[in-house]
């Protein structure tokens, strides 16, 4: 039994597309015993470009059902499928992110046209769905929507099962896209983790954490780790069979989370900012080992950056700016800058010059009251002289609003 698919998504960024157009044919090999057909109101604009190539407009999506309206329905039509697709990867893709906004994981097993296609019908010129079916004589009505695609990519399958007269290539291809290889297991736990900085987590068969780091690409580190050639990664290679993450945003969360964690990671702070001849220099520490530096940095482009953001304020705005960061002892203040995801607020409290607690709230959320605040607030442990230094360099870059603390 099979599930033939095609969807159409609203052109935003790679993890972050919303279906607008989606059609599934279930067919038994003999005949379509199903069918599902449906536009989607992504809750989310549509490129100018993708409304050109589909001609669906953000009118023709308004008053669609969103995907967690349809959910069900196509959990029914695949449940005991393969999915096939042409390209299979993106259609599976978009189905697994929409499913895990609303907390769902969505498993099945797929099949490629376009590999199956290649060793079937040799020496094509293009392997790409509106050249292939044309050189064929296949019929594609409605190119580029879901229900055009998805017909011509199922009358496309039958005449692959045709050509298979021995039954061994589809099934082979099925067999190894969906074997327990090493490959696939690779393929398996990173093909959803996100292109962002956070926490990752190795974990073995019963959830216990073999491995975790922070990266500053959840994706291409786990990648690195399953493709090195280290000893010293092969039983974390073995004996994981799950990735979990956590988003953190910026470093300055990380660092919080790490202090919240109570666990000690030190950076390195290369270079330090000095005032000489009546101006700010960046140079390396060690050069300099009878000045303190005001601030250290882990690079020298972090800290001219810094000079860089100081220079365009007024020459007494410059002095107090860097005053404030300086006495950072002196602070009790409550700190507003960027979160882990759009819509999303951090805030920090710092009594003292201590930084006690911090959390997270969306954009809608009221925080005026301190009992507000005490409900979202995550505890510290301790405090480190990395995260006050990283907090000064935020300061000096203006990624924060300060406000006197609520009462």
């Amino acid at each position: 039994m099979y599930s033939i698919i095609d969807i159409e998504s609203n052109g935003a960024g790679f993890r972050k597309e919303s279906i607008i157009d989606i059609a599934i044919y279930k067919y038994d090999g003999h005949k379509i015993v199903d069918q599902f057909i449906s536009l989607v109101n992504p809750e989310s604009d549509i490129t100018p470009f993708v409304q050109k190539l589909t001609n669906i407009s953000p009118k023709m999506v308004k008053t669609a059902p969103k995907f967690h309206e349809l959910a069900k329905r196509v959990v029914e039509i695949t449940k005991g499928t393969t999915l096939v697709g042409h390209n299979i990867d993106f259609d599976y893709r978009m189905l697994r992110q929409s499913f895990q906004r609303l907390g769902y994981d969505f498993k099945i097993n797929t099949l490629d046209t376009i590999p199956l296609a290649k060793k079937l019908i040799p020496d094509e010129v293009s392997y790409s769905l509106q050249k292939l079916v044309k050189s064929l004589g296949i019929p594609l009505t409605n190119a580029h929507r879901a229900d055009g695609d998805a017909r011509a990519t199922l009358e496309l399958f039958k005449l692959l099962v045709s050509k298979d007269t021995e039954n061994e290539i589809i099934q082979k291809q099925h067999d190894e896209t969906n074997a327990k290889t090493y490959i696939n297991k690779i393929k398996l736990l990173t093909q959803d983790l996100p292109n962002e900085k956070g926490f990752v987590y190795f974990q073995d068969g019963n959830g216990k954490i073999i491995f975790s780091e922070h990266a500053q690409d959840i994706n291409k580190f786990s990648k690195k780790i399953f493709n090195s050639k280290s000893k010293k990664w092969e039983p974390v290679q073995k004996a994981v069979e799950q990735i979990n993450f956590e988003l953190t945003g910026t470093e300055i969360i990380a660092k919080l989370i790490l202090n919240s964690k109570n666990i000690r990671k030190r950076d390195i702070f290369p270079y330090g900012l000095y005032f000489r001849n009546s101006q700010y220099v960046v140079e390396k520490t060690k050069l300099n080992k009878t000045e303190k530096p005001i601030i250290k940095f882990k690079s020298y482009t972090q800290g001219a950056k810094a000079i860089q953001f100081l220079a365009t304020k007024p020459e007494f705005e410059f002095a107090e700016v860097l005053q404030n960061t300086i006495e950072f002892k002196k602070r009790n203040e409550l700190w507003l800058g960027a979160g882990r995801k759009l819509g999303e607020k951090l805030f920090i409290i710092i009594e003292q010059g201590k930084v006690k607690s911090y959390g997270f709230y969306e954009l809608f959320t009221q925080i005026q009251t301190l009992s507000k605040i005490s409900k979202l607030k995550i505890d510290t442990c301790f405090q480190s002289s990395d995260l006050v230094n990283d907090l000064q360099i935020a300061l000096l870059r203006g990624d924060f609003e300060t406000l006197p603390l609520p009462k």
